[in-house]
Formats: C-alpha cells, sequence, structure tokens
C-alpha cells in the first residue's frame, strides 16, 4: 500500500491550501513514528514502516504538484504495487473546507496533480481522498487561490481537518472502501 500526499516542495508552499496533502502525510508520519527520507527509487520524500499493523509506504513527490505522477510511477513501478492499492491525499476547492470525499477511482477533477497521476499510471483507478479548501472568491483565479494560505478562520480548524484526514487514510489501510466512504463522505454539518 502507498499513501500519497500531494503538494509543491520548498517553504514558500508548505502552509498553502495546495499542500493540504503533505500536511496529512506529515502528521500521519509523527503518529506512526516513521520519518521521511530523501527516496533513491523516485524524486520524493519516502516514509516506510507500520500504521497499525498495516506495512506501508508514504510519499511526498518533490517534483512540483503538475508532475506528481513522475515519482508516483516510479514508486509503485519499484514496489510493484497495483493502482488499487495507491492512495493519494490532495486538496479541492470544489468542495467546502472541512469536507472529506474518498473515491475508489475517477476523473482528475481539474486537478493538475491528479491529472499528472492518472497519466503516468495510465489509470484512473486509484484511491483518493479530496480534502474541501473551498471555493476561491470572487475575482480570484484558482491557482492564485490554492496557492494561499488558509484564512485565519480556518486555521482555528485547520488540525482537526487534517486529523480527519489521517482517521480516513487510517481506516483505508484496514477496511474495505466501501465502509471507508460511508464514514467519511458525509457533507459538512451531517457529522
Amino acid at each position: 500500500m502507498i499513501i500519497v500526499g500531494l503538494g509543491n516542495p520548498g517553504a514558500e508552499y508548505s502552509r498553502t491550501r495546495h499542500n493540504l496533502g503533505f500536511m496529512v502525510l506529515e502528521a500521519l508520519a509523527r503518529d506512526h513514528h516513521m520519518t521521511f527520507k530523501p527516496s533513491r527509487v523516485c524524486k520524493g520524500l519516502v516514509a516506510e514502516g507500520a500504521v497499525f499493523d498495516k506495512k506501508c509506504l508514504l510519499l511526498m513527490p518533490l517534483t512540483f504538484m503538475n508532475q506528481s505522477g513522475v515519482a508516483v510511477k516510479s514508486l509503485s513501478s519499484y514496489y510493484q504495487v497495483p493502482s488499487e492499492r495507491i492512495l493519494i491525499v490532495c486538496d479541492d476547492f470544489h468542495l467546502p473546507f472541512g469536507q472529506c470525499r474518498l473515491r475508489p477511482q475517477g476523473s482528475d477533477g481539474g486537478h493538475n496533480g491528479l491529472s499528472s497521476v492518472i497519466q503516468h499510471l495510465s489509470s484512473e483507478a486509484f484511491v483518493r481522498l479530496r480534502m474541501g479548501v473551498g471555493a476561491p472568491p470572487a475575482g480570484w483565479e484558482a491557482a492564485d487561490y490554492v496557492l494561499s494560505e488558509f484564512s485565519q478562520e480556518e486555521k482555528k480548524d485547520l488540525e482537526i481537518f487534517v486529523k480527519k484526514g489521517i482517521a480516513c487514510c487510517e481506516l483505508w489501510l484496514k477496511e474495505d472502501i466501501s465502509k471507508v466512504m460511508s464514514q467519511f463522505n458525509k457533507r459538512k454539518g451531517n457529522g
């Protein structure tokens, strides 16, 4: 199993909406005493270990968002992990802040990182956890919005939201995806 967090390398991007995938992976690794190291197999940081009793690899591609699939393909090919056993964690401005949507497959939904993964894996059949960052305000370009930091209001709930992402990843490792979807795909405000 491979869990991938999408984001952009570099301090200037570290707290932006587009790096929500990195935030979840960093916290997941901390919670399970896993350490990220530069990979010899792909251009990315990889942590290897167990989440509860499930062996897995955590990957943060260092290829920038638009080329995320290059690192995902290299790592999955080297370890012979089929696409169905890969979970991609990413931001999604089509969902309200705080809402999660887990899917076993699908299109890129306009997300350049997912588009790159689909292109390089030659498949849409990988699991994706989309984490809502809210829609761009009027007058904002989507690219500028996702590369901006969370609002002060959002920052108050960001840690809770990251923990929700971690819990979804953890459950995905040990349960059938339909069970995980029924638990995490609730609309915001419904639990």
